[in-house]
């Protein structure tokens, strides 16, 4: 997570929102990961989670090299055996070489940036440490589905679409292979936790995404 506040802030934040439900959430990437993402990603390739939180994505996705990028310092210790940790900001330049990544996950992180220019010098990284051909995969909450609740978090301060985000990636240089405005529900934060089965048959049913999905979904590559 990146944003204005200071590491004990980010540590602070993330422990009241996610701590009662950490169990639910390790469980609930695990069936994201191995039913859908994984299909994007080479499980012989390298890949970057970014603002990756605890590790629930990159602490079960499969590939061969694996990178945890966070400001909080929280999430180093939480990364498992052979994920390294990169701790810095995002937006400065990244302690990876070029053209060295597969593919750079990130999800509910855009919006923790403190502007747009944070974010386009962000995509501008990711576009120099990705692979000719290597993928960017981008989930996130959409303003048009969830309209005002996109403020019941404070740290959120960049809002976007799926058109608003593809736009800049199509900017920054990349060229977009999925595009769904609606795919997630918006937050599992405060909410009843759905049980697995659930999920699994919720990600085989893209004609629902459309009246519970409020979180948008991009994949896109660098050329």
């Amino acid at each position: 997570m990146f944003s204005h506040e200071s590491p004990d802030e980010l540590r602070a934040q993330y422990a009241r929102r996610f701590t009662a439900m950490q169990d639910y959430r390790q469980r609930m990437w695990s069936v994201l990961t191995a039913q859908y993402f994984q299909q994007f990603i080479p499980e012989q390739g390298s890949v970057l989670d970014l603002g990756c939180g605890w590790g629930e994505f990159i602490n079960q996705i499969k590939g061969a090299r694996k990178f945890g990028m966070d400001l909080n310092p929280d999430s180093g210790p939480r990364l498992a055996d052979g994920v390294q940790f990169l701790h810095q900001d995002c937006s400065e330049s990244w302690q990876l070489e070029r053209g060295s990544l597969d593919t750079v996950f990130t999800s509910n992180f855009f919006e923790h940036l403190p502007g747009k220019a944070a974010l386009k010098a962000t995509l501008a990284h990711a576009f120099t440490a990705l692979k000719p051909g290597g993928r960017l995969i981008a989930l996130g909450p959409n303003v048009k589905a969830i309209g005002g609740a996109y403020w019941d978090f404070f740290d959120h301060h960049v809002m976007l679409t799926e058109q608003s985000l593809r736009e800049i990636l199509e900017l920054a240089g990349f060229t977009t292979e999925r595009c769904i405005a609606r795919f997630l529900p918006y937050t599992a934060v405060g909410k009843p936790q759905a049980p697995l089965w659930m999920i699994r048959l919720y990600l085989k049913l893209p004609i629902v995404w459309r009246f519970f999905g409020g979180q948008f979904l991009l994949v896109v590559r660098r050329p």
